[in-house]
């Protein structure tokens, strides 16, 4: 069945070679960044990197907060990163590629942030999980706010592959970092409101339906009219006394007319 549809469906080869080249770039600059934390991690070895950490409620510790993502404590740490800033960072740069690159300092040093001022003092955070727990959020908090296509697939998909990381905003397990999680999760969710409009909504495909949605009644008309604004298409006449007719007595038991006993009474016209 053919819609008819007044505006025509933005599926062209320009637009799809458009599309294609904004994923490429996605993947190239999350990619790339993936590299430069590997790079970073094996030339930090053997050194003490507490000085480029996040230290929790001190003042030498904000040096951390543009560095410390850039570190990671163990080879499993750095690669659960990777593979979350692989797959969240594309999807990101490929739905809304504007405001992934305004919202990126928003989430890195909210991400610090919340290490700095929740962690325990004393204590040294570092890793881009943060950054990772940012890009979540802005990808689902985005789906709920714009309500496109689009962002609702991008939404869903976030949530399938990461949607865990909607519980480790909270204290898990000891040695896991949650209050950069938390940090980087609202900044996510501020960056989100923030830039909700920097990428343009995709054209919407107007149906048919749509036409006959608008020149619907409104709810309104609808609905019932109160009791008394209802009109009175009939009235009933009063009875009066000549048409109120004459009544009939019932016989008496035993009295069926047949000759046993009492006749019944007779019927005299009024």
């Amino acid at each position: 069945m053919r819609l008819h549809t007044p505006e025509d469906v933005p599926d062209t080869p320009e637009q799809r070679a458009s599309d294609r080249r904004r994923f490429l770039r996605a993947l190239n600059a999350s990619l790339a960044f993936v590299l430069l934390l590997a790079a970073i991690f094996f030339l930090q070895q053997g050194e003490d990197v507490r000085p480029f950490a996040v230290a929790a409620r001190e003042s030498a510790g904000l040096l951390g907060l543009l560095t410390a993502p850039l570190l990671h404590g163990s080879f499993e740490h750095l690669a659960a990163n990777a593979g979350a800033l692989l797959m969240l960072g594309t999807l990101a740069g490929t739905v809304y590629p504007r405001a992934t690159v305004a919202a990126l300092p928003l989430l890195w040093l909210g991400s610090g942030l919340g290490a700095w001022a929740l962690g325990d003092p004393g204590s040294f955070h570092l890793g881009a999980s943060g950054v990772t727990h940012g890009l979540m959020f802005l990808i689902f908090v985005l789906g709920l706010l714009r309500r496109d296509r689009p962002s609702i697939a991008a939404a869903m998909i976030a949530f399938f592959l990461y949607g865990g990381m909607l519980l480790t905003v909270l204290p898990q397990e000891p040695g896991v970092s949650w209050q950069s999680h938390l940090g980087g999760a609202l900044g996510g969710v501020l960056a989100a409101f923030w830039l909700r409009d920097r990428d343009p909504l995709p054209p919407r495909k107007r149906y048919s339906w749509d036409d006959e949605d608008e020149a619907a009644p409104a709810f309104d008309e609808l609905e019932m009219p109160k009791p008394e604004d209802v009109p009175v298409l009939w009235h009933r006449p009063e009875p009066n006394d000549e048409e109120r007719g004459r009544v009939l007595p019932f016989r008496r038991p035993g009295s069926d007319g047949d000759g046993r006993g009492e006749p019944p009474p007779p019927i005299r016209p009024d």
